[in-house]
């Protein structure tokens, strides 16, 4: 959009009209010229520094053309649509409404509300938050349950044929039995997720970040994402394919929490008049807080670091007795994690598996001075490394939504990729024959999952030897990555670790992002344990004196590789703390955390906010956008809006709802001589709101008594389900009677005039966690509205050291 650039140490300005924004409703257009510093165009020629005939200049040409096709890969041809991935909103998502309506009928109920029912909510609370500690424990200890003894089935089968073929030449028979077994239960994890509830893909953590901030997913929290986050991690994890069971417990909590917090199934059609007082957006919020926190702590038993998790990753608004009802959930949450697995593995007052994963105890784990530049440079590594499989997944996602937005495509592409990941591991085991002299008694590194940790098996090696690769690859990623943490220096050599890493990267990189439930932590965890026991190995031999303990290079390298591609620094700290259940490795990790994250920054955004990006979702980040002090209300809100008198015809009202989008209309009194406003404001009131009234009937003929036969409990009732306009039946003469809005409506939204500016406006919309603000003149005449993606449209992001502010597109 700026002209080429003459000098790469200025900024170009340029001026963006109105002309340039994308048309998208009754939006008011830019009355001021908004200045967006472009980046730096490296394509200006610079003679001074290159001959235009030389070698050199050649071949910067070359790599500039090719950076240019990689970067322009995200936007379709000429022939397509124009859809700029990472630059979009889409309009479909909704807020949620935190703000309270003080409403004639809140103030009534408010008036009878005695302090034995306030003790009653508060009680409540810390209730629902024991349930959801307990509730996201019995799921967690399920699905482990299942991926446990199915593994064990799995790989004992596999390792007995791979051990007989290898003898009698007929490794075709593992292979394709590896394949197949695989490719069928990776297409069933795909269709279920595919065809029950897509909400169920992938970790869902972007997802139950976005509700956090306010953004309200369709079936994000249902019983039938419930069900697909569960039995579809199962299948993924048992088809092979490179992910972890760890990330979907974080979505699998935030639904217990929210069905708990309801009181009622939509799917089961039952409504168990439980905690009714709590069917609103704003204390929802708060449990599904609760139950992401949980979620973590049952995966790493780390209660401390949910906690933190839920307030760096996910909660976008926080309290300090919200901190105390989040941690006694998380409490809980490990706790029964730990009696019922303990329970189960035979010994229930030891108390010995806090988590579904769990690094084990490092003995005698220390560092010397001298390794922290080795840490350093290994932060680096991590968020290079990060860096690249964020760049990766989001050309693979592009891609994907372009060629493979056909449900039997995201189907059959699973199955591909589950066959890839038996076909690939079985190429290395045949092929790269590097064996390994188990001392007595010593059946490999397998961690804490019971019987399930793995089948290593013979294949060429000698008699009492085993196979490198199917130690790897014959156990679920969980037992790789304890076996990476805590085996022997000959147990994984070089050559091995220098072919199984980026095989094992891609393959992480290809599943992301696939139709199933999934996560990306213990894949991540993996690799990085990988690079780090490699770079651990070379530390050993060049400084022999530093006596470098290999499992406390795989432990910083697995840390380096997740802060990398998820750029997580406290909660990751303290989870990885709880997790060996040892502090000394507290401050390195710190470190390299910080250095991960800013080394990854400066390349891109973290894996969780590129598919929030690519989804388009209207997030709201903690800060205003940077360089928007210029732009004013009346620069970005909605005008002109629809508008409601306070006693209003049926008819209009059904019209209005049946034509326009909005979900909030203001109510207003007679239009006054000026142009551009819509009346003077009397209060809002909200689609939903207008739905059930119009359900129940509340309205007369002109100028008889209308019913108030509704109640503040019909309103929750509907929680979170919306009645559509077009369920309800309107008579022609129907349409003639009158509903008086004053009762329902809003009487003190929340209000800003047109000349405040942007950066204010975002700080009262997001702090207040508003739905809609209205914009009005000086004598309260309603000039227009401010929604969510009114001001999620403003990005300012650094890229490559650089401040770049973006104005997206709504489609």
């Amino acid at each position: 959009m700026s002209a080429p650039a003459k000098d790469e140490t200025e900024f170009i300005v340029t001026p963006v009209s109105a002309d340039d924004q994308p048309a998208s409703g009754k939006r008011g257009t830019l009355e001021k010229e908004i200045p967006v510093f472009e980046e730096l165009n490296h394509d200006a020629e610079n003679t001074d520094s290159y001959n235009q005939n030389s070698i050199t200049y050649l071949l910067a040409n070359r790599f500039r053309d090719f950076g240019k096709k990689i970067r322009q890969y995200s936007i379709t041809s000429a022939d397509e649509p124009l859809i700029r991935y990472r630059k979009r909103l889409i309009s479909k998502y909704e807020s949620q409404n935190y703000d309270i309506c003080e409403n004639h009928l809140y103030v009534q109920e408010m008036e009878k509300q005695r302090q034995n029912k306030i003790r009653r909510l508060w009680m409540a609370r810390w209730l629902i938050m024991f349930l959801v500690g307990l509730g996201v424990a019995l799921v967690a200890v399920a699905v482990a349950m299942m991926i446990e003894y199915a593994a064990h089935l799995k790989f004992s089968i596999l390792q007995k044929y791979f051990t007989n073929c290898a003898k009698d030449n007929c490794m075709y028979i593992p292979v394709l039995m590896w394949a197949g077994v695989n490719l069928v239960i990776s297409v069933l994890a795909a269709a279920l997720v595919t065809y029950v509830e897509p909400a169920a893909a992938g970790s869902g953590i972007p997802l139950i970040k976005s509700y956090l901030n306010g953004v309200r997913i369709p079936g994000l929290m249902s019983l039938r994402a419930l069900i697909a986050k569960g039995l579809g991690v199962v299948l993924s994890v048992m088809g092979g394919l490179a992910c972890g069971k760890e990330g979907p417990m974080i979505h699998s909590g935030a639904i217990v929490a929210a069905g708990l917090a309801k009181g009622r199934s939509r799917i089961c059609k039952k409504d168990f008049n439980m905690f009714d007082s709590f069917r609103n957006d704003r204390e929802v919020r708060d449990f599904v807080s609760g139950g992401a926190a949980a979620g973590v702590a049952a995966a790493f038993g780390a209660p401390v670091g949910g906690v933190l998790f839920s307030l760096e990753e996910g909660a976008s608004f926080w309290n300090q007795s919200l901190t105390w009802r989040v941690f006694f959930a998380s409490m809980i949450s490990t706790f029964s994690v730990n009696v019922f697995l303990s329970s189960i593995h035979g010994h229930p007052t030891a108390l010995s598996s806090p988590g579904l994963v769990s690094f084990g105890q490092f003995p005698d784990i220390k560092y010397d001075l001298l390794e922290i530049p080795i840490f350093f440079l290994m932060a680096v590594i991590g968020g290079l490394s990060g860096a690249l499989f964020v760049f990766l997944n989001y050309k693979l996602t592009v891609f994907r939504q372009r060629f493979l937005a056909k449900k039997w495509l995201k189907v059959a592409e699973t199955g591909l990729v589950g066959a890839m990941s038996a076909v690939l591991p079985f190429v290395l085991i045949y092929s790269v024959n590097q064996c390994y002299h188990p001392p007595s008694g010593d059946h490999g590194h397998g961690g804490s999952e019971g019987h399930g940790t793995g089948n290593p098996s013979q294949v060429y090696c000698k008699e009492g030897e085993q196979n490198i690769m199917s130690m790897i690859f014959l156990r679920t990623p969980e037992s790789s990555l304890i076996g990476m943490l805590h085996a022997q220096p000959e147990e994984y050599n070089a050559i091995v670790l220098s072919i199984f890493i980026p095989l094992y990267f891609l393959l992480a990189v290809w599943t992301y992002g696939l139709s199933v439930s999934s996560g990306v932590f213990v894949p991540s965890l993996l690799i990085g344990a990988s690079w780090g026991r490699l770079i651990g190995l070379g530390i050993a031999k060049i400084f022999p004196f530093l006596e470098a303990n290999l499992g406390k290079y795989a432990l910083i390298g697995a840390a380096c590789q997740l802060g990398g591609t998820v750029r997580m620094t406290i909660s990751l700290t303290v989870i990885l703390v709880e997790c060996t259940g040892d502090i000394t490795f507290g401050l390195p990790m710190m470190l390299v955390l910080m250095i991960t994250k800013w080394v990854g920054d400066f390349f891109d955004t973290s894996l969780y906010d590129m598919n929030v990006h690519v989804a388009g979702i209207p997030l709201l980040p903690w800060d205003p956008p940077a360089m928007s002090d210029n732009l004013k209300a009346n620069d970005v809100m909605n005008a002109p809006v629809a508008v409601f008198r306070p006693v209003e015809r049926i008819g209009r009202i059904v019209n209005t709802l049946r034509t326009e989008t909005f979900c909030g209309f203001p109510v207003t009194e007679a239009q006054s001589d000026a142009v551009e406003s819509c009346g003077r404001l009397k209060g809002l009131i909200l689609r939903s709101q207008l739905t059930i009234l119009l359900k129940n009937k509340v309205y007369a003929k002109e100028g008889s008594s209308i019913p108030k036969n509704i109640k503040m409990e019909d309103f929750r009732n509907e929680y979170p389900w919306t009645v559509n306009i077009e369920d309800i039946t309107i008579s022609d003469e129907e349409k003639d009677f009158v509903m008086d809005l004053r009762p329902y409506m809003n009487p003190f939204p929340y209000t800003i005039f047109k000349e405040v500016s942007l950066p204010r406006v975002f700080r009262i919309f997001r702090g207040l966690g508003l739905r809609h603000l209205v914009v009005v003149s000086d004598t309260n005449e309603v000039l227009g509205m401010v929604t969510r993606k009114d001001l999620a449209r403003y990005r300012t992001e650094p890229k490559r050291g650089m401040l770049k502010m973006e104005i997206l597109d709504i489609q």
